[in-house]
Formats: C-alpha cells, sequence, structure tokens
C-alpha cells in the first residue's frame, strides 16, 4: 500500500513537468516508416499523462511504462497499447482510387491522424493467442479499423448486445469494467464529441444501417461526408483535451 502510495505521488510530480502540445505531429519523433503507436516516445508520454486518472468509482488509474504502458493495483492487471482512432484509407486498395481523386482532402485526414486527438488507449495483451481489440477492429470486415463503428461496438457491449466485436471484447470486459458504463468510457477518453448529448447514442461519420452493409466509403461524395465528419471530431476532440488540460492545472 505504502508503495503504491509512493508511486503515485511520484508520477504526480514527474506529470507536472510534462507539457502536451495537441498540435504536435508525431511523425517528427516517429523514425520513417514506422508505426507511430509503437515509435513516438512523445506519443507514449501524452498518453500516460491524460489517462493517468481517476475512473469513474475514484480510483486512481496511474500508468506506469512497461510495455507501452502498464497499470497494476487492486484494480487488476492492465497492459495498454496505443491505437489510431482515424483512417484516411488513402493508401487501402479498395480506396486508393476514390481517395486518389480528391488527393487534398484524403491528406489532410492522414495528417491530423498524427496528433493526439487521433489516439486512444486498449489493452495490448493477446488473450489465449487471440487478437486484440486493435487487431480485431482492423480486420473484421464489418468494422475496418472505423472507430466510430467500435464506438457503437463498445456501447452496445455495455448493453449486452451483440456486436461484431463481441468475442474480442468478451475476452478484455475486466477494462471495460474500470469505467462501469458506456457514459464512464467516453467521459474518460474525451469522446464527448463522437456521440450525443445525454451520451446514448452514436454519431456517425456515414450513415448507419447495422453493421449489414460495408463500412468503407463507396464513392467520392461518400469519402468526403466520411472525412468532414472525422476531421469534426477530431478538432473537437482535440480543443476538449486541452481545456481538460487546463482545468486539472
Amino acid at each position: 500500500m505504502v508503495l503504491v502510495w509512493i508511486r503515485e505521488i511520484t508520477w504526480e510530480i514527474e506529470k507536472m513537468t510534462i507539457d502536451i502540445d495537441v498540435n504536435f505531429d508525431f511523425r517528427y519523433d516517429t523514425p520513417i516508416n514506422k508505426d507511430i503507436d509503437a515509435y513516438s516516445k512523445t506519443l507514449k508520454k501524452y498518453h500516460r499523462k491524460l489517462w493517468s486518472k481517476s475512473l469513474p468509482d475514484g480510483s486512481e488509474f496511474i500508468l506506469e511504462e512497461k510495455g507501452y504502458l502498464y497499470h497494476r493495483s487492486q484494480l487488476g492487471e492492465f497492459y495498454l497499447g496505443s491505437d489510431a482512432i482515424t483512417h484516411s484509407y488513402k493508401n487501402t486498395k479498395r480506396l486508393s482510387k476514390i481517395a486518389a481523386k480528391v488527393p487534398d482532402v484524403a491528406e489532410n485526414i492522414f495528417n491530423q491522424g498524427c496528433k493526439i486527438a487521433a489516439y486512444t488507449l486498449f489493452p495490448s495483451k493477446q488473450v489465449n493467442g487471440k487478437m486484440t481489440i486493435n487487431q480485431a477492429r482492423g480486420v473484421n470486415a464489418k468494422i475496418k479499423d472505423r472507430f466510430d463503428l467500435t464506438l457503437e461496438c463498445i456501447r452496445l457491449f455495455y448493453e449486452g448486445e451483440a456486436t461484431p466485436l463481441t468475442d474480442t471484447f468478451n475476452r478484455y470486459e475486466n477494462f471495460f469494467t474500470l469505467f462501469n458504463d458506456f457514459k464512464g468510457y467516453i467521459n474518460f477518453f474525451l469522446f464527448q464529441d463522437l456521440v450525443n448529448e445525454d451520451i446514448s447514442s452514436v454519431k456517425f461519420h456515414l450513415p448507419f444501417d447495422g453493421f449489414s452493409g460495408s463500412p468503407l466509403p463507396q464513392s467520392v461524395d461518400e469519402y468526403l461526408e466520411y472525412a468532414k465528419n472525422t476531421e469534426i471530431f477530431l478538432r473537437a476532440r482535440s480543443k476538449r483535451i486541452f481545456n481538460s488540460l487546463v482545468n486539472s492545472d
């Protein structure tokens, strides 16, 4: 117990020295052709400061640098990794031709996706050799890395309803339990700008049909709509992150 207290005090002192620039482009400290999630030291530092805080029940969720980020307490043991929550699809084979018709739009979304508003944390340790949330949502044909659809899966998971990611989420139920419910999850990770005012439904980047169709834009017009809504979300979350830092000082 004393060790936990010392660790929390040490982190509070260290956290005071970390400044977060919501406009910092993580490509600046990531080796060429390497993954920002894995190689940007600044991103890891930002994640640690932003998400080392109180959970909805008042418990302190202090992250340490172990693996990527790590927490261990009476709450359990959690290995967490960074995950990008936006995708320009400009280098995706099925969408490259569509994105190529609006290159400035595609490039803008790609660039916006290199800042802190475009990232979150998910459990990173595989369970029984099966895919993590990051991996599963990237390859699932009903999700294809879209975070708005992932968030709908999370909402329904808290409601006890089946989704394309149910099996994966079940493996990490202890992670979602940390936040009590969907509202707790949204408020903790500052995703309020991707849900309606009472946090009861998701604001989708494209019209939602209940996971029955392709999650990818099928035309230039759909791609433009997807890009517009993605940018609106990123700008709003960036501002929200900034305000959370100002209010916590």
